[in-house]
């Protein structure tokens, strides 16, 4: 069993129960999950991820691209709840990573944190980002990145951004060290529930897409 589907295993085992605008949640607070490269390749190869989906959307997010139009012409359907704009989402904030990506490139700095912030408070959005922060750090010339989610959909949305960090990473001309991901709420709505214990068990599941 991957890191991943551990953390899976580990909601659906002990999480506690919750009611939100969405549904009912099984979740857990404040978990930590690492990953070394080992680790992303067992998970991509033993976890049915969206690669070329998710690897267009980044792109169009790093472009600043807010028309969800836009992104069904990529094959993503899943912002369409958000109306014909993305507002204060994903693309407000992750446009400017490619800068900061040049930056870390050119200076390659170990005594530098190099943050990313996604998100802020009191401003209207019809998506607020479930990633709150990225960090690249440099560590004897190996790339650790962290991120902390303060919500995570642990069937579609945290496989997503694990990809979508991995990506990242590719980004950055120094060797991965690890992903880390703080996940100050990780959970599985109701209806997938079952979904959830049937991949557990090895089989090829489908999640559904819970949206407000």
């Amino acid at each position: 069993m991957n890191k991943y589907h551990q953390t899976l295993n580990k909601i659906i085992t002990k999480g506690k129960r919750q009611e939100n605008k969405k549904g009912a949640i099984t979740f857990l607070h404040n978990q930590v999950l690492k990953l070394k490269p080992i680790d992303l390749l067992d998970l991509f190869e033993g976890h049915s991820v969206a690669k070329k989906k998710l690897k267009d959307e980044l792109t169009l997010f790093m472009a600043g691209e807010r028309s969800t139009e836009a992104y069904r012409e990529i094959g993503v359907s899943w912002w369409d709840y958000c109306g014909p704009i993305l507002v204060n989402s994903y693309p407000t904030y992750l446009e400017k990573l490619p800068k900061l990506i040049e930056k870390i490139n050119q200076e390659k700095r170990t005594s530098k944190n190099y943050v990313l912030f996604l998100g802020s408070n009191d401003t209207e959005s019809n998506q607020q980002p479930c990633l709150s922060l990225i960090q690249f750090q440099i560590e004897k010339g190996k790339l650790i990145i962290s991120a902390y989610q303060r919500s995570s959909d642990a069937n579609l949305g945290l496989p997503s951004d694990i990809y979508h960090l991995y990506l990242i990473s590719k980004k950055i001309d120094i060797q991965l060290k690890s992903i880390t991901l703080f996940l100050g709420n990780v959970h599985v709505y109701d209806n997938n529930i079952d979904i959830t214990k049937e991949l557990l068990n090895g089989n090829n599941v489908k999640f559904n897409l819970n949206v407000e």
